[in-house]
């Protein structure tokens, strides 16, 4: 944003305080002054972002600006590696667990409330809205200042996994390119447009997966995705784009995982897979039949992460808790509340 909306927001603070500023310049501004930091270490920031905003303003995400770590340039990880599960706990409460393996980024914690959809809650990658976490330690930890907040208004539309107050949850992860269709009678949306669709939108699994089937996505910013959807009634489904059509893939099993390969085109069988996190993780919930505690879940996560894991988060699907880790710092973990539909 420019200077002029710079100073015209300052303005708008000076005039909250008197009481005179009117919506939606006064939930813009409300937004931003709700910025807190969690974890000033990583970083780690909640936001609550107030009003509404127009899903088809929304644009794709595209891999953010920068130069790469030290590690994805030396190749000792994998780009665009990341795990999630759904399980449930000892209350029969559906849990879904999510590592999001990625570059030393920034994360915000972001709650929204719009007219007419569900409140979520949902992780984002605040690297793709231009803040840079080197700057933010440079200068000092702390809140930030309120001039390097304004890219934040955008985070609604950047939600890599999240929690919507019904109790569906949702994950992308990346896998191989391949293609996933258009219809010419669709729109189009991005990857993490998707995603808040489905928080905005649906309840359940089966309307996530109705929603995405009115749309054409587009992976051209970014990684080819795949999904973990879950939801307060304990049914999940894997979503992937291949050949050409939606494949959805459900679980046998009171538990579900995945990772960065297609589920769609092999078949699995326990912890014989291409990949070590996700026999990891299945083996884990195998053992204890798909019920785990949240503490039990992040443990989980903990033993699935890898040395580029942003964050560690676990969305208990009725009781509303989300609890967060970042930069593999399990012993600082965040919980924070979502207010839910009861069911």
């Amino acid at each position: 944003m420019g200077k002029i909306i710079r100073i015209a927001l300052i303005v708008g603070i000076l005039l909250l305080v008197v009481g005179s500023v009117q919506t939606p310049y006064r939930d813009r501004v409300r937004t931003l002054l709700s910025v807190r930091a969690l974890d000033s270490d990583y970083p780690l920031f909640s936001m609550h972002y107030y009003g509404d905003y127009e899903l088809e303003d929304l644009r794709p995400v595209s891999e953010p600006k920068g130069p790469e770590s030290s590690l994805q340039k030396s190749g000792a990880v994998p780009a665009w590696a990341c795990t999630c599960f759904a399980a449930a706990n000892e209350e029969g409460h559906p849990l879904f667990g999510r590592n999001f393996d990625w570059h030393n980024h920034a994360a915000l914690l972001v709650f929204t409330h719009p007219e007419d959809c569900y409140a979520s809650v949902s992780m984002v990658d605040i690297a793709y809205l231009g803040f840079s976490a080197n700057e933010y330690h440079s200068r000092g930890r702390g809140t930030l200042p309120l001039s390097d907040r304004l890219s934040l208004l955008d985070a609604p539309g950047f939600p890599f996994d999240g929690m919507n107050e019904c109790g569906l949850a949702v994950g992308c992860l990346a896998v191989p390119d391949d293609q996933p269709g258009e219809d010419p009678g669709r729109p189009t949306i991005g990857g993490l447009t998707a995603i808040r669709l489905m928080l905005d939108h649906a309840r359940d699994v089966d309307e996530a997966i109705s929603l995405l089937k009115q749309y054409n996505l587009d992976f051209s910013k970014g990684p080819h995705l795949h999904y973990l959807i879950g939801d307060a009634e304990g049914d999940s489904a894997v979503v992937e784009f291949m050949s050409g059509e939606m494949r959805v893939v459900r679980s046998e099993e009171p538990w579900q995982v995945v990772t960065n390969f297609p589920v769609s085109s092999r078949p699995l069988q326990g912890t014989e897979s291409p990949c070590w996190r996700y026999d990891r993780a299945y083996g884990a919930l195998e053992i204890e039949k798909g019920t785990v505690s949240g503490a039990d879940a992040m443990r989980i996560l903990d033993r699935s992460s890898q040395r580029t894991t942003m964050w560690s988060v676990v969305y208990d699907q009725r009781g509303g808790s989300i609890r967060v880790a970042v930069g593999r710092r399990y012993d600082a973990e965040v919980e924070l509340s979502l207010d839910m539909i009861s069911h």
